[in-house]
């Protein structure tokens, strides 16, 4: 008993504790200052770096995978963590839901809090009304938490997907999936943004087709949310699954799913608990259940983290504070810095990733000429770089991903790395 009071008088103080290093109240706080409005230029995104406890000796660019948070996001946590174990009462997320809804222009009643995208995905996967021999679009660059729970419901419902191969530039794939249409299509399961290039899909065009064929849009939306200045009402999806612990640079285990207040019911859902229903009674004979919330909160059953979800606003005002459009511009302009300067190397790479530049914002993908690419991302990053490699579609390749704590003297010298690696 001793220790674990010791333990909790240490968290409380801030003093170091193994498992709890990441938590340090003298790491979190450290040069903790707000961002400056009034620099400009690369001035400016050097003040955002700061915001970050990012390493010095190694340059992140892999935040497709995971989004580092910015300090706020992490006394955020650190606050309400201790607030909750000191209380013993761990709250409602009812406001944080709110706002989170909001950041996307959604309505607070289609929003369902899950703990990453793929959660998302099997929810709208498993719930939408399909029958065997219905048909389900799908690219040939699917990461697999989409590509798995459709092979599976394939497997055991008998739907059939068709997948496909992305082309080049918007028009070309809108065009593509009209295409690919049929009497019998009854969902376009695609994402927003591929996980292994970069490509970014017209989904709101493809949207707009698809509602006039009747045709349900699932969308993987990994790398919308954080990225663009997203608006889903705008984009007209149906349904839309994200992450907040990547480009929203919010805490690990948080997502949401968006579902379209017109297609609430007709999305089954299936795992259901605290907070999904109406009222239920097993003192009636026959026992009674009352029904679903006429809400997407039906799919979030259960409690919520509230510390988590103070996380993710945190993280969602540092995006407001800083600009969502300016983020978004910020992205595509180090997109396309990357992809020029990978251009001018074409003697030694190739680039997988779109030429067009609304078909890209914040990762490029490239495959080196004269060298494997796994031994290529080994030599790169022991250059003092974090990247990723890309097995997935058969592209074997690398990515790399930026967000706004890069700046272009990192991306310089990320080209130097590579080419005296591969040059």
């Amino acid at each position: 008993m001793k220790s674990r009071r010791l333990f909790f008088q240490k968290l409380a103080a801030g003093v170091a504790i193994p498992s709890l290093v990441a938590f340090n109240t003298s790491t979190v706080n450290a040069q903790r200052n707000p961002i400056d409005q009034t620099l400009k230029g690369e001035e400016f995104w050097e003040g955002v770096r700061k915001q970050f406890p990012l390493t010095d000796s190694r340059i992140y660019m892999n935040n497709g995978t995971f989004g580092p948070s910015p300090r706020v996001v992490l006394e955020a946590l650190q606050s309400s963590f201790l607030q909750t174990n000191t209380s013993g009462e761990y709250g409602s997320t009812s406001a944080e839901r709110e706002k989170l809804a909001a950041f996307v222009n959604i309505k607070t009643a289609e929003i369902s809090l899950t703990h990453n995208t793929t959660e998302g995905i099997n929810i709208m996967c498993w719930g939408l009304p399909l029958k065997a021999g219905d048909e389900v679009i799908i690219t040939l660059h699917e990461h697999v938490g989409n590509a798995l729970p459709w092979l599976n419901r394939a497997k055991l419902h008998g739907i059939v997907l068709k997948p496909f191969e992305p082309m080049a530039t918007q028009s070309e794939n809108l065009d593509l999936i009209k295409s690919l249409v049929t009497t019998k299509t009854r969902v376009i399961a695609i994402p927003h943004v591929t996980c292994t290039t970069g490509l970014v899909f017209p989904i709101k065009e493809i949207s707009e087709f698809a509602r006039s064929r009747r045709i349900f849009t699932a969308i993987d939306g990994a790398h919308g949310a954080g990225t663009f200045a997203l608006d889903l009402h705008d984009l007209g999806c149906d349904l839309y699954a994200s992450s907040y612990h990547k480009w929203v640079l919010g805490p690990n285990g948080t997502g949401f799913l968006y579902v379209r207040e017109e297609i609430l019911d007709k999305v089954q859902a299936y795992q259901v608990g605290a907070y999904s229903d109406l009222g239920w009674d097993l003192y009636q004979n026959p026992p009674q259940f009352k029904g679903y919330v006429p809400t997407a909160h039906r799919f979030d059953y259960g409690s919520q983290s509230l510390p988590m979800m103070r996380g993710v606003v945190a993280a969602t005002d540092f995006h407001l504070e800083i600009g969502r459009d300016k983020i978004d511009t910020r992205l595509r302009e180090l997109n396309q810095y990357l992809f020029d300067g990978l251009a001018d190397m074409s003697s030694i790479v190739d680039i997988l990733s779109s030429p067009e530049p609304e078909s890209r914002i914040s990762m490029i993908t490239f495959k080196p000429k004269n060298m494997g690419y796994q031994e290529a991302e080994t030599w790169i990053s022991k250059e003092g770089f974090r990247i990723r490699q890309v097995p997935e579609s058969r592209l074997d390749a690398i990515r790399i991903s930026t967000h706004i704590y890069n700046t272009k003297s990192e991306i310089d010298d990320f080209l130097k790395a590579v080419e005296k690696v591969l040059g």
